[in-house]
């Protein structure tokens, strides 16, 4: 099933000890059903307080979050999502499909149905080989397969990923980026990625919300037209890949002085 995702007038305050803090100002935008969708900005805008008010992990000052039309208040079923520390994400006790069987329990399923999309999920991050393995057994890259393995296993119509390639290395990365978009082309999910990283950005999205600095608003939203087909040798040195990684760097630095030159209407460069 495919699913949207609106936020309307987003607001987040954190008040305690005397202080109070804006983290969000008023954040309105959209992901389509079936879109892959990344979202960037300065470091500290708020882009994981905006993930967990999407997710119903945090109840937002103002504004509203809706999926499929209907108020998210809690987190919703047919949601997931995949952190940056997989380390802490995973059980070190339990063996590599126990972690990804976990979260199908509160799902009135058979055992054996349990094991099926298991077993699919692993053979989908290529990990098939790791079921009976701990997670300390693994990589860090393996072990952030294993995470993702765990989502789609739930079979979520969205995924919620909060830079969850910021701790591999490069090669692992690029790797996990193709795993990404690939799974996202087969499967269908409504897709939002944050990311620190630009090109990152650019390589998986359909599109890039560019956040401002904090009190956040949507600075830009960027129309990504490289085509779907994308890797990673031919598609980082194309001429229209380094237009787009320099202007949404160009819109980032612009954020960081306090300045906008765009506001949230979807945008393709020229």
């Amino acid at each position: 099933m495919h699913a949207s995702l609106v936020v309307s007038g987003l607001n987040k305050v954190y008040e305690g000890s005397g202080r109070r803090v804006e983290a969000v100002r008023d954040l309105t935008f959209t992901v389509e059903a079936g879109e892959l969708v990344c979202l960037v900005g300065p470091s500290g805008c708020g882009k994981t307080t905006l993930l967990k008010c999407m997710g119903g992990l945090l109840t937002p000052t103002a504004g509203e979050v809706r999926l499929n039309d209907r108020p998210v208040s809690g987190p919703p079923p047919g949601m997931a999502f995949v952190f940056q520390e997989y380390g802490r994400s995973l059980f070190p006790w339990m063996r590599v499909r126990e972690n990804v069987e976990l979260p199908l329990k509160q799902k009135p399923l058979s055992k054996a149905r349990r094991r099926e999309l298991v077993m699919d999920a692993l053979e989908s991050v290529g990990l098939t080989d790791a079921a009976g393995a701990y997670p300390w057994q693994l990589s860090g890259g393996m072990q952030q397969r294993v995470a993702i393995a765990r989502a789609l296993a739930y079979e979520p119509a969205v995924l919620l990923m909060d830079e969850p390639f910021a701790a591999v290395d490069a090669q692992t990365r690029a790797d996990l980026e193709d795993l990404v978009r690939g799974l996202w082309r087969e499967r269908g999910i409504t897709i939002l990625f944050v990311t620190h990283d630009i090109d990152e950005a650019v390589y998986l999205g359909e599109r890039v919300l560019i956040l401002s600095a904090s009190p956040t608003v949507v600075q830009e939203q960027l129309k990504v037209d490289l085509p779907d087909e994308r890797d990673q040798l031919h598609t980082r040195v194309a001429p229209r890949f380094a237009e787009l990684r320099t202007h949404v760097y160009e819109q980032i630095q612009a954020a960081k002085r306090g300045g906008t030159d765009a506001g949230p209407p979807e945008k393709t460069l020229t």
